[in-house]
């Protein structure tokens, strides 16, 4: 058994949190609003974000990062944008044996860096990518789930291997961090693909013809990066593509379905962030970097970037196939 610390008591963390805790002594939750904490301690819920669920004894909220000294692993379970600043300060608090795991999706803004790559720049160690068709609200109920790990240290593979799997719980382990990584981050452009299509109420014939071409896209864009294609068959890719791309719980997927119905976000005053459009961007400057061909980023660049009309852009789409 072990100390397991829990950066983020969001929908993630919280469920993670839940999911794992049978395989710790102690695990501990940090969350930024102390009155969280306090609930979580009090009462063992967290009711922002599960109000009809008990979360397990050994779950303790914190809401200061002294607190992890001594944990063994580490998860983040907070936004890209994030990573770099909470990593600093963690840093210079966690043990230098601690393994860190990112379960981030995402490039960071100005550097266009992975999220393990954020994180080993910041500690000097390599970092474990968690990527898998993952629902939270699956997760925190104990309903059955696989993922995919990464990294290029296969002790610090097997040690959070250990913590993760359980009865319910389904795990992968593979090297291919760049592979694993590029997947979570590629499936947010193919989301907005398919969510477009579905707002411009395409038959689900094309929708799936357009998806076959999108996935095998997502293999050349992989290989081209130094990832495997194999990789893009395993939780981080397939399911998790899937998962992103045909169910409502999937920001991007409706972003693309508000697109496609003519409707145009503002992010900004909405509040709600769609990674899928930086990804996009980043995406589409990969491709000409590398001289890819890629359909689906420039369906999607078009219509959420270029503001073309959507059907338009299918139409073009449509036709490369």
């Amino acid at each position: 058994m072990t100390d397991i610390g829990v950066i983020g008591a969001g929908a993630m963390g919280t469920a993670i949190s839940q999911s794992i805790a049978e395989n710790a002594d102690n695990l501990f939750l940090y969350a930024r609003k102390e009155e969280i904490c306090d609930e979580i301690n009090s009462s063992h819920y967290n009711s922002q974000y599960y109000p009809n669920l008990k979360l397990k004894e050994n779950i303790i909220g914190i809401n200061d990062y002294d607190k992890l000294k001594d944990v063994d692993i580490v998860f983040l379970c907070i936004p890209s944008s994030t990573v770099r600043q909470v990593t600093g300060e963690l840093n210079n608090i966690i043990s230098k044996d601690c393994v860190i795991v990112t379960t981030a999706k995402g490039i960071e803004a100005n550097s266009n860096k992975r999220m393990t790559e954020v994180i080993e720049e910041v500690t000097g160690r390599p970092a474990v990518a968690l990527s898998g068709p993952n629902i939270a609200s699956e997760m925190a109920k104990n309903l059955s789930t696989a993922t995919t790990i990464a990294c290029s240290n296969e002790d610090y593979l097997n040690s959070v291997k250990n913590v993760l799997k359980t009865k319910k719980f389904k795990v992968n382990a593979n090297t291919d961090v760049i592979g694993t990584e590029f997947c979570g981050i590629v499936k947010n452009v193919l989301a907005i693909s398919q969510g477009i299509c579905e707002g411009l109420d395409i038959n689900d014939n094309a929708r799936f013809a357009l998806f076959t071409k999108s996935y095998s896209e997502v293999k050349e864009i992989i290989e081209a990066l130094g990832g495997k294609r194999d990789t893009v068959d395993d939780y981080c890719g397939f399911g998790d593509i899937i998962t992103a791309s045909t169910l409502s719980v999937s920001r991007n997927h409706t972003l693309g379905v508000l697109y496609g119905q003519g409707i145009v976000v503002d992010e900004q005053s909405s509040g709600i962030l769609f990674e899928g459009r930086n990804t996009t961007v980043i995406m589409k400057g990969i491709c000409e970097k590398y001289g890819l061909d890629s359909l689906t980023v420039d369906f999607v660049y078009e219509v959420i970037v270029d503001k073309e009309n959507p059907r338009l852009a299918f139409n073009k789409f449509w036709d490369g196939l």
